[in-house]
């Protein structure tokens, strides 16, 4: 709220410095901002009396939508990624899917482990099982186990989050 729109009978008046210039009515309060070529604006509706601050208007919007836009910058949502493999994976694979569900969890991202099964494969599910509590393992300085191996259809999987 601004100038006329302020209905409280008497504010707590901050000047643009930052100083105090103590509680009076809201119209002598409108009086001294329109001297400065200035607006009154109600800074805190909490308090008691209510605290006005005499600044420019439109500067005083750009430097809170400015904020605004600096805090949705540094917010992160974390993601959900997925990293896909075989329980026949070689070596090389491996260490490649490693290196990836770390740089996610790294960037703050969860990761889904998913071990596919084919055919008859299903058969071995204890070896895929083994390969994602190696992975956990392998992870555990940057990763704690969101949910254990457990085995979905023809999918065995496991979520890891970032340690905080």
């Amino acid at each position: 709220m601004i100038n006329e729109r302020i209905c409280f009978p008497r504010v707590r008046v901050v000047d643009s410095d930052g100083s105090q210039l103590g509680i009076m009515s809201s119209q002598e309060a409108i009086a001294i901002a329109r001297e400065r070529e200035l607006d009154l604006v109600l800074v805190s509706d909490k308090a008691d009396p209510p605290v006005c601050k005499i600044i420019d208007y439109g500067k005083f919007r750009f430097e809170q939508e400015k904020k605004a836009r600096e805090a949705r910058k540094k917010q992160h949502t974390s993601d959900v990624k997925e990293v896909k493999m075989r329980y026949t994976i070689e070596e090389h694979d491996y260490n490649v899917c490693i290196n990836r569900a770390e740089r996610f969890l790294k960037a703050g991202d969860k990761v889904k482990a998913t071990v596919t099964f084919r055919g008859r494969e299903i058969q071995h599910s204890h070896l895929a099982e083994e390969l994602l509590n190696r992975m956990a393992n392998d992870l555990q300085a940057v990763a704690e186990v969101q949910q254990a191996p457990k085995q979905e259809g023809r999918n065995m999987i496991m979520f890891l989050a970032p340690k905080r």
